[in-house]
């Protein structure tokens, strides 16, 4: 291999990735250090990346002036839920649309397909009526109901899964006397695994990310989540970077450990069932 083809083809792709890697890496980085620095360390001109002694009482400190183990315990509560919600709707919708025969299943799609146009914005008034109507509103049950109905996009990726899924799987189970759920059950959720944990993956970020859901919905303090937490914290204690550094530092932690646990399952399910003969 001669040099200019080990350059074009090695040195200057990697040698981009690394580039583009320590870009996208900086802020997180520099929001780790700034959580470890004094207050007078996060002013100071010209401005140090690394401190000159770790401050990790500013962990201590944060969790000790608000109740963020309260809060992350609200956010994961509903994050679950919601998870639960979509990985038992979305796929039976999707199943439903793509593999059985009915009257209107491509309209209803086409319907399901059109909500996805709708600006959230649009739909907040009329959601916050009918909630405070069931008198639902500060607790958790406007954030994590329509997980259960299942969101458009997710049964639009599922869908799009299944049509990959060779209709004969389905149809030599039927000749053996297997019923539609023992097929649904059985055959198609197991092969469904990486599409599944996209969506898992999808509604864990969705749910724990959410911030205008919570403000809208939740009014008691003990009932916020980390998004709210964070923005509370931020309005009564403003001036004290470093705990507010150290908070988020800490809520980012969960979002991190997800991507590099399920990041092998998110590449899959861009190569789902290239397998299949």
């Amino acid at each position: 291999m001669g040099a200019a083809k080990l350059f074009r083809t090695k040195i200057f792709p990697h040698a981009m990735l690394i580039l583009f890697a320590i870009f996208f890496l900086f802020p997180f980085v520099w929001l780790v250090f700034t959580s470890l620095k004094s207050s007078n360390e996060i002013f100071e001109l010209p401005p140090r990346i690394i401190p000159e002694s770790f401050q990790w009482g500013n962990y201590k400190a944060a969790f000790e002036t608000v109740p963020f183990g309260r809060y992350m315990l609200n956010t994961l509560v509903i994050c679950v839920v919601c998870i639960i919600g979509q990985l038992f709707a979305a796929p039976l919708v999707a199943y439903s649309i793509s593999r059985i025969p009915w009257a209107g299943s491509k309209i209803i799609f086409a319907i399901v397909l059109a909500t996805m146009i709708l600006p959230s914005q649009v739909q907040l008034i009329p959601q916050y009526i009918i909630f405070a109507k069931l008198g639902w509103i500060n607790t958790m049950l406007p954030l994590t109901i329509g997980a259960f109905f299942g969101a458009p996009f997710y049964i639009f990726l599922l869908r799009q899964f299944l049509l990959g899924v060779p209709k004969e799987l389905s149809e030599a189970a039927k000749m053996d006397g297997a019923s539609e759920f023992r097929i649904y059950a059985q055959i198609i959720l197991p092969t469904l695994k990486p599409a599944l944990a996209t969506v898992a993956l999808f509604t864990f970020v969705g749910a724990y990310t959410d911030f205008m859901g919570p403000l809208i919905y939740l009014n008691d303090a003990a009932k916020w989540t980390l998004t709210l937490g964070l923005q509370g914290f931020q309005q009564d204690h403003g001036a004290q970077w470093e705990k507010l550094m150290a908070a988020s530092t800490i809520m980012a932690i969960p979002m991190i450990l997800l991507y590099f646990f399920g990041q092998k399952y998110y590449m899959q399910s861009g190569s789902a069932f290239t397998g299949f003969k």
